[in-house]
């Protein structure tokens, strides 16, 4: 019944909408051939080494960050700094960070940066806070870098709830030292957290969502303005710690930022339903939130138990809000993380329930009708999100392993992004040399690339032709310079 129903929506169904402008999908970047060539070989001679390759790369316009979790993104040096700052105080088994008590933090219970004592504990905090040591395979043998992965998001949530100001200041600062212009961020707000835990968990089946709407649309409505007024606060806060509008304004200020709703997907179906409903309403009614997105480990077993039910919901909310863009995360997967069975239709279920973009999409090859699928894809211009680190890290695919470039030999359009930079210690010029390195991507690959963040966001459309347009002339200054010397 899975199975089919994917297949008959991928075999004739109506092309689903997405944000592409008209003629954009194959555009390049306004140069020159004779110069595009010729930069291109200097980066072909740089790819030699790892380290000038980057060199040449930082400089270079990458568009758009389209799968980046903003609480994911932050350096656990920033959250410990601010958690300092704030008076927390380091856990009993010294592995995260809480609220003070009345009479504050105990001595040993500080955090410490630069005592020389406390450096150890500061350390073991930093890995606890990331996956530091787990991409040069030193991490603990019993520990998993994908359980590492998840497991960090708990650790730095008590300082992460009180630090969204701070949190969107660092995306920009980063964004903007890495040539990235715009950040679509997966991002909730604290408004509706106390609302979707009280969902419950009883049982739900297809035939209970529209009863679960009717009781939780009244519930969300008027959670939506606080939440708004939540998000201007927080955007207010990082415009402040920018300097935005002054003289002394940061590179970070001109980095566009647009939010996405991610819903829940490991939890009972109850709390799942509430959480997609708030994104949608939140995403229909806030302009500043472009799309939806649906996250947590997909190989988590309630995840993987109530999959197809999850799609019915997303189904049925997409139909009530035409309007909110869809992007979702499907297939991240490894080949030995569930049995075969449990893999062969995710990524066709999620085009089913109308994704507009999928997010990491690894186990393409463990579908069942994959040739299919991709050239749905090809077809209705649903990109795929590449996180080569992540993908890595957590799931232990890269090289030749990875599904890139059977994606690119059925011209699936793609993008790279960061997943969630601060855990993973990277940054998007590393995904670059990634792509270059392990991948194969030429200089017109990543040219490519750079303008796929941008032309298949989900930016409103005069923005997508304002941001599309102000990198066709960072293109041509980066090519320009590169020509004058510039390394």
């Amino acid at each position: 019944m899975r199975r089919s129903l994917g297949l008959c929506i991928l075999a004739g169904a109506a092309l689903l909408p997405h944000a592409v402008l008209a003629g954009t999908t194959a555009a390049r970047a306004h140069s020159s051939p004779q110069r595009e060539a010729a930069v291109a070989q200097m980066m072909a001679r740089a790819a030699q080494s790892p380290t000038q390759l980057r060199v040449f790369l930082r400089a270079m316009p990458k568009g758009g960050d389209l799968h980046n979790h903003l609480s994911g993104a932050i350096w656990a040096e920033d959250y410990l700094l601010w958690a300092a700052q704030a008076g927390f105080c380091v856990t009993a088994d010294g592995l995260s960070v809480e609220p003070p008590p009345p009479g504050g933090c105990a001595s040993e219970r500080r955090i410490e940066r630069r005592d020389g004592q406390e450096a150890p504990s500061y350390a073991r905090l930093v890995d606890s806070f990331s996956t530091r040591g787990w991409q040069a395979g030193v991490g603990r043998n019993e520990r998993s870098g994908h359980a590492q992965f998840f497991q960090t998001f708990a650790r730095f949530a008590p300082i992460a709830a009180i630090s969204t100001g701070p949190m969107l200041a660092s995306v920009r600062r980063h964004a903007a030292l890495d040539r990235v212009g715009y950040l679509e961020l997966d991002h909730n707000t604290n408004a509706f957290s106390h609302a979707i835990m009280a969902a419950g968990d009883a049982p739900m089946g297809e035939g209970d969502i529209a009863a679960a709407f009717e009781a939780d649309r009244a519930l969300i409505e008027p959670l939506l303005a606080q939440a708004s007024a939540e998000l201007t606060r927080d955007e207010a806060e990082a415009i402040r710690i920018l300097q935005c509008a002054t003289p002394q304004a940061e590179a970070g200020c001109k980095v566009r930022v647009h939010y996405l709703f991610q819903a829940l997907r490991a939890l009972p179906p109850r709390m799942v339903f509430r959480s997609l409903a708030a994104a949608f309403m939140m995403a229909d009614r806030d302009p500043r939130y472009v799309g939806i997105n649906i996250v947590m480990p997909e190989d988590h077993p309630l995840a993987l138990r109530d999959y197809t039910l999850h799609m019915a919901m997303i189904r049925f909310l997409a139909a009530r809000y035409p309007r909110v863009h869809r992007t979702l995360h499907a297939g991240e997967l490894g080949a030995t993380q569930v049995p075969p069975l449990a893999r062969t239709d995710h990524i066709a279920q999620a085009i089913a329930a109308g994704a507009q973009r999928i997010g990491h999409g690894v186990d393409i090859a463990g579908e069942e009708n994959a040739a299919t699928i991709m050239a749905r894809m090809a077809r209705a211009g649903i990109a795929v999100e590449i996180n080569l680190t992540s993908n890595d890290v957590i799931l232990g695919v890269k090289g030749e392993a990875h599904p890139l470039g059977l994606y690119r030999r059925h011209g699936v359009p793609f993008v790279l992004s960061t997943d969630d930079a601060g855990v993973l210690r990277g940054d998007m010029t590393g995904e670059y040399v990634r792509a270059v390195r392990e991948q194969g991507l030429t200089y017109r690959d990543l040219k490519q690339a750079s303008r796929n963040s941008l032309t298949y966001s989900f930016l409103p459309s005069d923005e997508k032709a304002a941001a599309l347009a102000a990198l066709d002339r960072e293109w041509d200054t980066f090519e320009r310079d590169r020509m004058a010397g510039a390394p």
